[in-house]
């Protein structure tokens, strides 16, 4: 569903995410709703509770679009018929009946649509039209209409990159339901500012920024909207990247942010010593900012409030929204303790990382920062896989830096979303100056991806590779191999841990 939202909002047509369970008649009369989606999801119309909509949503006289499961369940209400057993996943051929509609205008008469369903509608509700159908006969769109209003469905994907023309689709929808393309992620600033200003009408705010964008442009917003009620705080914690605290100090020194440099290193330091479990790794981790924190607050009393740059798929692998599974614990959603006693702040919680720069670049922080490679809150220490040793964490510092600089240098840093080198305790066999050598395994990961919710791994060129190879195995001590990650997310998540 924020995939969807995403797609409408990226092509200017402001777009709100309601659960099904918080659908109010009042809101959606608001003149300003010109239209309903209705989101996919993998529960079946034919299981006992599965979610609904009230009947009244199709009788407001706007536009509806039900996609995958909201394209089976409008079947289902306006009496077509809904099997199971009969899904279709993956790349699929779409045949557009009726190439006419607008919903469909600007494709062809067959088109690549992605599917991923368990039931399928073999009868379209009666009157309705039918728009599409995919290459295994089943029904793949539908208009129906309501006081002359009309009501989509359809099976595929429109808001997935493999359904080509998918964006098209949503936008066709937006413009047929007279909505216009006035959102820009740089036109909520003011009103982010005011909301914070609102919000926080007394006590100090604390932040913890970490030289990344989304942690800057919390600050940045944060010193907008309260000044020097701000106190903001880089905790070195001994796991980041090569030069980076001095870099993080001069870009926010330079946005008008002068944070307070804590230095933890041996207190985090010691408090992953010996461990290997991952989710471990990151309990302690976030305890350890968290006791940070609180050392901070009994100085200051007057602060009430912890701020954070949390993005929207930080909350859904944490688990922190409806539904949502655990994947990984992310120290700043769900590794801070309730002893902490502040209130959270996060003014960039339904963000996703592009829109978050885009609000960068309006706020006026240079490019290099914008477009800075996402960095985990726990830094090189969830890259390094097994337990955290000195060694390790230099050679995962080392490696990580070449592998920025040999991207840099062929154009392709920007071109990509995250790229970092990972250690493990795994050894390789090796010959360096005639002598045999038992070093260890790096393995370097370099991704694609347009929100970090899904990611392919990068077809680099075979001389960038060769030449991240050959200097990490000649200049960082104690490698022997290089290998390179082809795994995509899922079923691989992009950082290690």
């Amino acid at each position: 569903m924020h995939l969807i939202a995403r797609r409408l909002r990226e092509q200017g047509f402001y777009a709100e995410i309601v659960p099904h369970s918080a659908i109010r008649k009042e809101e959606l009369e608001d003149p300003r709703v010109k239209a309903i989606v209705l989101s996919g999801g993998p529960p079946s119309v034919h299981v006992p509770g599965a979610p609904r909509i009230p009947d009244w949503v199709l009788d407001l006289g706007k536009p509806v679009l039900g996609i995958c499961y909201g394209f089976q369940l409008l079947a289902a209400m306006l009496g077509g018929r809904v099997e199971t057993g009969c899904g279709e996943y993956g790349r699929t051929i779409v045949r557009v009946l009726d190439p006419g509609d607008p919903l469909f205008r600007g494709w062809g008469s067959e088109e690549q649509a992605w599917m991923s369903h368990g039931d399928c509608v073999r009868e379209p509700p009666p009157g309705s039209r039918l728009l599409a159908v995919s290459e295994n006969g089943y029904v793949a769109a539908f208009r129906a209409e309501r006081q002359g209003v009309p009501i989509y469905g359809v099976q595929f994907h429109p808001e997935v990159s493999h359904t080509p023309k998918g964006r098209l689709l949503l936008a066709n929808f937006a413009r047929l339901a007279g909505a216009e393309a006035w959102w820009r992620p740089e036109n909520l600033v003011d009103s982010i500012v005011r909301e914070l200003r609102e919000r926080i009408r007394e006590g100090r705010v604390l932040v913890a920024v970490s030289g990344g964008v989304d942690s800057t442009v919390t600050a940045v917003l944060l010193r907008r909207a309260i000044g020097d009620r701000l106190l903001a705080v880089l905790v070195d914690h001994g796991f980041f990247r090569e030069g980076e605290v001095e870099e993080t100090l001069r870009m926010l020194r330079k946005a008008g942010v002068e944070p307070l440099l804590v230095d933890a290193r041996r207190e985090f330091m010691e408090a992953v010593r010996g461990v290997r479990d991952p989710e471990e790794k990151r309990r302690r981790i976030g305890e350890t900012f968290a006791r940070v924190f609180k050392r901070i607050v009994e100085e200051n009393p007057d602060i009430r409030y912890l701020a954070q740059g949390t993005l929207y798929p930080d909350v859904i692998e944490s688990g922190a929204a409806p539904g949502a599974d655990r994947i990984k614990s992310h120290h700043n959603v769900g590794g801070l303790p309730s002893w902490l006693g502040l209130e959270v702040v996060e003014p960039l919680r339904e963000f996703y990382k592009d829109e978050v720069r885009r609000l960068a670049l309006a706020l006026g922080l240079p490019r290099e920062l914008a477009y800075r490679h996402p960095f985990p809150g726990p830094g090189l220490a969830v890259r390094v896989i097994g337990e955290v040793t000195e060694e390790k964490l230099e050679i995962a510092r080392r490696a990580s830096r070449i592998v920025e600089e040999e991207l840099k240098k062929a154009g392709l840093y920007e071109k990509v979303w995250q790229a970092f080198a990972v250690v493990g305790d795994d050894r390789w066999v090796g010959v360096k100056g005639d002598r045999r050598e038992e070093g260890h395994i790096v393995i370097v990961r370099v991704v694609e991806s347009e929100d970090g919710m899904t990611a392919d791994w990068t077809r680099l060129p075979y001389d960038v590779l060769d030449s991240i190879s050959r200097r990490i195995t000649s200049e960082v001590p104690g490698v022997t191999m290089v290998a390179y990650a082809v795994t995509t997310k899922p079923p691989a998540t992009i950082e290690p841990q």
